[in-house]
């Protein structure tokens, strides 16, 4: 302590000072607590983000699970394809090595349709 006392008022004041920063400080907190409607729009916001989030997350997971579905159809349409292309050349090259039956049934039907002509001839 000195004489004149203007050392205990100098740390006095300094510690009103800090007291009333702290009290500030405080009251601050205690009303951002009190202001419901701030809160209440400060957790609508959280929650429309997370919302935002999920649904981009969805968005993606759906797009992703589609084009590997798209890609798993090709594939399969592509080997239905190359299967029907082979049954069609299997059949081809039957005709080819054997072309009497189907020469007999074009030929069968050139006759059938010959005799139904006279038919009708003979009606008239």
């Amino acid at each position: 302590m000195t004489g004149n006392g203007t050392g205990d008022t100098e740390a006095l004041r300094e510690e009103i000072r800090r007291t009333r920063v702290e009290l500030g400080e405080t009251v601050e907190a205690l009303a951002a607590k009190a202001d419901v409607k701030a809160r209440l729009k400060e957790s609508a916001d959280q929650a429309r983000a997370r919302m935002r989030e999920q649904a981009a997350q969805t968005v993606a997971r759906v797009r992703g699970q589609a084009a590997r579905g798209a890609e798993v159809a090709r594939a399969q349409a592509h080997d239905k394809g190359e299967l029907v292309r082979a049954q069609a050349h299997e059949k081809g090259e039957l005709v080819r090595r054997n072309p009497v039956p189907w020469a007999a049934i074009a030929a069968g039907a050139v006759v059938t349709v010959v005799v139904l002509m006279i038919v009708r001839g003979r009606r008239r």
